[in-house]
């Protein structure tokens, strides 16, 4: 096992207004122009969402090569985000496949970036439940995964994405094509590889020290694909997202939803909607 990443001090934090009734999560939904049905499941969602707050955990495209990007999938997306945004507030964590969506965006968009991790603090009402939840794109944990960390730790450095992002548009999205063709290789590689043990999932030890670390009860994060709820013990849980696929049979469409007048349940006012296609 790798060493825990440290966490930044002080660690940065949304505080809730005692208005929020409901949060809406999502991550991983790999936006990408192939998969219509997915943008379709998401544009709706984030169209009629009842929500007074949306947090996206990374990976939302498929890829990002950067914000002066011209592809009209992507400046679609980029629209849907800048509706939904214009009433009510938008926070984005990077992922691994979108690590170089940066200011450019977030100003055209009106959505709000935060770093990797963020507390979101939502605060009770008198005499309620106190809720604390890290928010986490989730990869940062994976400590057993040494070759992606490795990666992750070389991408992460402001030199190299200022070197990405002078190359010429052209040279990133051809870059960007190798890189997910290769990933869907390992993929289909894995899947006919019975010995295959499975992805690196989040360290649980790593996890606790987070929480402790900023006295949060909740972890929430994505980029596993393994939706769960995970009991930490000593009051302590982790729950991660779902990825999106409108295709998959069944559908894969879910947002993690909190609503205040639920935070006094077993699940801390956490619960799972599926989505209808």
């Amino acid at each position: 096992m790798s060493t825990p990443p440290l966490l930044p001090q002080p660690v940065p934090s949304v505080q809730a207004p005692l208005n929020w009734q409901r949060v809406d999560f999502i991550s991983d939904l790999h936006l990408d122009a192939s998969e219509p049905a997915t943008f379709d499941a998401w544009a709706k969602h984030m169209a009629h969402t009842p929500a007074d707050a949306l947090f996206i955990l990374g990976d939302l495209f498929e890829v990002w090569v950067g914000d002066d990007t011209q592809d009209p999938f992507a400046l679609q997306c980029m629209a849907a985000l800048k509706t939904t945004s214009q009433r009510m507030p938008v926070f984005f964590i990077c992922g691994n496949r979108d690590f170089l969506v940066g200011p450019d965006l977030f100003n055209a968009t009106g959505v709000q970036g935060l770093s990797d991790p963020t507390l979101l603090d939502l605060g009770s009402d008198e005499g309620a439940t106190h809720t604390r939840i890290l928010l986490s794109h989730g990869d940062a944990l994976c400590l057993d995964d040494h070759d992606y960390l490795a990666f992750r730790a070389q991408v992460r450095q402001p030199e190299w994405q200022a070197a990405f992002l002078a190359k010429p548009l052209a040279e990133r999205q051809t870059y960007a094509r190798s890189v997910r063709s290769a990933s869907e290789a390992r993929k289909q590689s894995h899947a006919q590889d019975p010995d295959f043990a499975g992805y690196a999932d989040v360290d649980t030890q790593a996890a606790i020290e987070w929480l402790k670390a900023v006295d949060a009860q909740v972890l929430l994060h994505g980029h596993t694909h393994k939706p769960a709820m995970h009991d930490l013990g000593q009051g302590l849980t982790r729950w991660v997202l779902s990825d999106w696929d409108a295709d998959a049979q069944p559908p894969r469409l879910e947002v993690l939803s909190w609503q205040r007048t639920q935070a006094a349940n077993t699940t801390q006012g956490l619960q799972r909607l599926p989505l209808s296609v």
